[in-house]
């Protein structure tokens, strides 16, 4: 489901129930593909054989302009021979563009034997790590790749349907090293980021002037780049073993939430100049926004140091000309 979710942007997938075997596989890969608003395939009542339901898949597809079909085979050992020989008939029915095995990146020396059993038996494209956001931090797929010589093309990073990604082994090999993956989080900005957001940030840069707007706009991008907590594992090791003294709610994602109640809670003029909420106003928006006097005064203090970074940026920016380059920044 994360694949298809993932290829959905530019292709029109559908996922096939072929998991007969495991009780509720096939509801739940329903589920999943309704979640990721991509077309789903299932077994009619009492259908058992796997090689008739992807054939059906396949004249359903062509039928329906589907491009990509990803066919969702039963978990198994390699040592079960009943179900090996199932993906042998599979395997020659469809004559498959890619034949992609999920190793569990935590499952260590294990997953060695597995892709290797499967890779001699059916030729495996490529290698798709789950569980990747655990402690494990890509031993597997070192395994994996010296046992067969086949790529790792995606990695699960989480359980939401958007929590894979695609396998670079050089950031592999700096979040192994403690080293973060900067990269990775530039991607996560970007994608968070519009043009409309960029040109407005350069905008005030210009002004040398930072509203409420602008920090719920920030608010806004940091909510799409996903969970607090899955983008500090970003950062190098050295960043985040100095956040270990921050509090648990300072990487609360409720925390967010509530600071962007309170700047919906305000006036547009409280937005424009912040320095007019005094003790009344605090009481309403805290109000309004059902938060506390505490928290709306924690946000406005954190409004003055980021008003004040602001101003220091923009005079950087127009000394340096940084300014003008802000709005080609996603056109390249």
């Amino acid at each position: 489901a994360k694949l298809a979710k993932k290829l959905s942007k530019s292709h029109k997938p559908m996922l096939v129930a072929c998991d007969l075997r495991r009780p509720a596989a096939v509801d739940q890969l329903r589920v999943l593909a309704g979640q990721a608003g991509v077309a789903f395939f299932g077994p009619e009542a009492g259908e058992s054989d796997v090689v008739a339901l992807s054939q059906r898949a396949l004249a359903y597809a062509a039928s329906h302009l589907i491009d990509v079909l990803i066919f969702d085979t039963a978990g198994r050992l390699a040592v079960d021979e009943e179900m090996m020989a199932e993906l042998d008939r599979m395997k020659a029915a469809l004559a498959p563009h890619e034949i992609l095995l999920v190793v569990d990146a935590m499952s260590g020396q294990e997953a060695l034997n597995v892709a290797e059993a499967f890779n001699k038996r059916l030729g495996v494209t490529g290698v798709v790590l789950s569980k990747l956001d655990g402690d494990a931090r890509g031993g597997a797929a070192l395994a994996v790749l010296a046992a067969t010589g086949v790529p790792v093309k995606f990695a699960g990073v989480g359980e939401g349907l958007d929590a894979i990604e695609q396998f670079d082994p050089r950031r592999m090999a700096e979040r192994i090293m403690g080293m973060g993956d900067m990269a990775g989080l530039v991607e996560k900005i970007k994608e968070a980021a519009t043009e409309t957001d960029v040109q407005q940030m350069a905008q005030s840069f210009k002004k040398q002037r930072f509203t409420m707007d602008d920090l719920l706009a920030q608010f806004a991008q940091v909510e799409k780049m996903g969970p607090l907590d899955k983008v500090m594992e970003m950062l190098p090791g050295a960043v985040t073993s100095k956040m270990k003294d921050l509090p648990p709610e300072a990487l609360d994602d409720k925390r967010l939430l509530r600071m962007k109640a309170i700047i919906q809670s305000m006036t547009k003029a409280e937005r424009r100049d912040p320095a007019i909420i005094k003790g009344s106003r605090r009481r309403r928006i805290a109000q309004g926004s059902g938060t506390t006097v505490q928290m709306v005064n924690q946000l406005l203090k954190q409004f003055e140091q980021m008003s004040e970074l602001w101003k220091r940026f923009g005079k950087m920016g127009k000394k340096r000309g940084l300014i003008g380059r802000l709005g080609g920044m996603f056109r390249r």
